[in-house]
């Protein structure tokens, strides 16, 4: 009889360390984009999306070997932070001539048609990945998510968050004039 008790306290037992468990993971200070990514330093996954605008070609592998080095944007018109580093991709793009291949993310090509028109394009080549299923091999967890992949098409860095200024100047920059 004595020992039934203590299996009451064990439902409560466990809420107390899921709890403080929580609780450490919000104030120990670490930095979920710190994850590392499998594929840097390995070829580039497959990129073969439709077109995003009319009459343009498919996505395909060829842009990934084009001897540059290129940023590869997964983003959505339904994404907030995608909104936020949206001004960033178009400096990349027209002051400092990265060229950037956009692919929205599980969103509908004219949402993502529209907000590209309404907050500007700077993407050379964009395409859709409307179920998700080309990204799985590119290891998304979400938008937005940039890759840098160098002139050989090797990814070379990954970044799991919006790109901010402190990212361009010192990850992005320095990368792409080094000809990762």
């Amino acid at each position: 009889m004595k020992s039934n008790r203590f299996l009451y306290l064990l439902p409560l037992l466990t809420l107390v360390i899921l709890a403080g468990f929580f609780g450490w993971s919000l104030v120990s200070g670490r930095d979920p984009a710190s994850i590392g990514s499998p594929l840097v330093g390995r070829a580039a996954p497959s990129l073969a999306a439709p077109a995003l605008r009319p009459g343009e070609p498919a996505l395909s592998d060829a842009l990934l070997h084009s001897g540059k080095p290129v940023l590869v944007n997964f983003f959505a018109s339904w994404c907030t932070p995608c909104l936020a580093e949206q001004p960033l991709l178009l400096r990349l793009a027209q002051k400092e001539g990265v060229t950037i291949i956009g692919v929205a993310w599980k969103n509908k090509p004219e949402e993502a048609r529209a907000w590209l028109e309404r907050l500007g394009d700077p993407f050379a080549a964009a395409g859709y990945d409307l179920d998700g299923s080309m990204a799985v091999n590119w290891g998304l967890s979400g938008v937005p998510e940039t890759f840098l992949i160098d002139a050989q098409g090797i990814v070379r860095l990954h970044i799991r968050a919006p790109i901010l200024e402190k990212d361009v100047e010192q990850r992005l920059l320095p990368l792409l004039k080094a000809g990762s």
